[in-house]
């Protein structure tokens, strides 16, 4: 397995940015083995980095993993804000190293000891109006807008490369309370989600929801009906500067 990845990293080159990472990404190998019966989706905007997975036969919902990441040369970090699989690891700081080229990039190091070796693809670095990191804080009800400041329990919906993912967790106590994910395309003010996985219902992947938008002041307001049939109102702020960590 060794032998192999030396191999690919010397045909790739190791030539990594964080703006090359910008886009979404599809797990191919982990360990030296094929990922043929699961589906691995990555996606990295604005310094977040978001993770979903499902059994491709009947859809069920695996994991969900995310936080900020650096890339500094080949050092790669990610600092956890939820994980599913392990929720010990909310809050620390995995290093990894990182090649890149010709759309693939190999990520490899050590979890709790274990080695640790993946290659993934890039599926699309396509971007839009709303191509960002968002964090949710608002929502309408009865005609009125009622604000929030997004702290350790937080809704993050992640948007690169045409696909999406959303979150809601909360990063201090380790509790996650949801995920879901797929493709999307948001043109002229109409903004559709096609769900590819869900955490909390398999059985609504495959679903279509369109939605009316609109950036107002750098602001995402989304209006529509929810994947339960219930009207809903959001305002998303970016990432960035809306969220407050120490709230």
């Amino acid at each position: 397995m060794k032998t192999l990845l030396i191999l690919f990293l010397v045909a790739l080159g190791t030539f990594a940015n964080a703006q090359d990472l910008e886009g979404a990404w599809k797990l191919t190998h982990q360990n030296g083995d094929p990922v043929n019966d699961r589906e691995f989706i990555k996606i990295y905007q604005d310094g977040y980095f978001a993770v979903g997975a499902k059994e491709i036969a009947g859809n069920k919902f695996l994991m969900a993993g995310g936080g900020n990441y650096k890339l500094d040369g080949n050092s790669y970090d990610e600092k956890l804000d939820f994980l599913t699989l392990d929720p010990e690891q909310v809050g620390t700081t995995n290093t990894y190293t990182l090649d890149f080229a010709n759309e693939r990039m190999v990520i490899s190091g050590k979890i709790k000891g274990e080695d640790l070796i993946e290659i993934w693809e890039k599926i699309s670095s396509k971007e839009d109006e709303l191509t960002r990191n968002w964090v949710i804080t608002g929502r309408k009800r009865d005609g009125e807008i009622s604000k929030m400041t997004p702290g350790a329990r937080r809704t993050v919906k992640i948007l690169s490369g045409g696909r999406f993912q959303w979150i809601a967790f909360n990063s201090e106590t380790k509790e996650f309370s949801g995920t879901g994910g797929g493709t999307y395309e948001a043109v002229d003010g109409k903004y559709t989600e096609h769900i590819t996985f869900f955490s909390r219902d398999d059985s609504r992947v495959g679903a279509s929801l369109n939605f009316d938008y609109e950036v107002i002041d750098g602001e995402w307001h989304h209006s529509g009906l929810s994947s339960t049939g219930n009207p809903i109102y959001e305002i998303w702020s970016p990432y960035e500067e809306a969220y407050q960590p120490n709230k």
